[in-house]
């Protein structure tokens, strides 16, 4: 990140840094914090998801098991710092172009209302893949199918809500929600007779990026 930063600075736009001191002093806060949550991930996340998995498992309580994936994937995402900043960019933008109504009202209902409807459908999403691990049907004609009802959903939706329904996909799959959903996942299929982790463990995160895509759509389409 430093080396593109410092090369298209420097060699294409020609400029010198601006605060150079407090450019370096944070690049350096950014090092010594992704390390430490890096480690944090290894030494509590992946270790607590992958033990939950597995009790939930012995136990052979399917119902607990979907709630507590639902749970998990709401949660971790509505708590998602990157989802809260594009729900407010958003709202901030809905209410420039006359969407809503301006004023910080309804800038902050659009926003928890989109903030909302992504973190339901993420706890679906983890929830539906959880199911699928434990009945071991194919990812891919799954994905497959989910982005067909993308594609007709997108022609049926207002234009103004595809860039940020197909934004919010992305933003979910981030630094809290991925760590604790792969975890789970890994840990659910190492502790069912029969499943491949490396085969049925993996695929959670892509159902957590393409439902947000469906709900926010959906969304659109009923408030329109």
């Amino acid at each position: 990140m430093v080396g593109v930063v410092a090369f298209f600075q420097i060699a294409v736009l020609r400029q010198p840094f601006p605060n150079l001191a407090e450019m370096v002093f944070g690049l350096v806060l950014i090092l010594v914090g992704l390390t430490l949550f890096v480690r944090g991930l290894e030494m509590g996340l992946f270790p607590l998801g992958e033990s939950m998995a597995w009790d939930f498992a012995r136990k052979g309580q399917l119902w607990w098991l979907l709630a507590f994936a639902f749970a998990l994937g709401f949660g971790t995402t509505v708590a998602e710092p990157a989802l809260i900043a594009v729900s407010r960019e958003a709202a901030a933008a809905a209410a420039l172009s006359g969407v809503i109504p301006d004023s910080s009202e309804a800038a902050a209902r659009y926003a928890m209302a989109l903030r909302a409807t992504v973190a339901v459908s993420v706890g679906c999403a983890v929830g539906f893949g959880v199911l699928r691990i434990v009945k071991g049907w194919p990812l891919h004609w799954l994905i497959i199918g989910g982005y067909g009802v993308v594609a007709g959903l997108t022609e049926l939706a207002p234009p103004e809500i595809i860039g940020i329904a197909y934004d919010s996909g992305g933003v979910t799959t981030s630094t809290i929600t991925v760590p604790l959903v792969t975890a789970l996942g890994i840990g659910l299929s190492s502790s069912i007779r029969g499943r491949r982790p490396m085969v049925d463990g993996f695929g959670l995160i892509a159902f957590a990026s393409l439902a947000p895509i469906l709900f926010v759509l959906l969304y659109g389409i009923l408030t329109q």
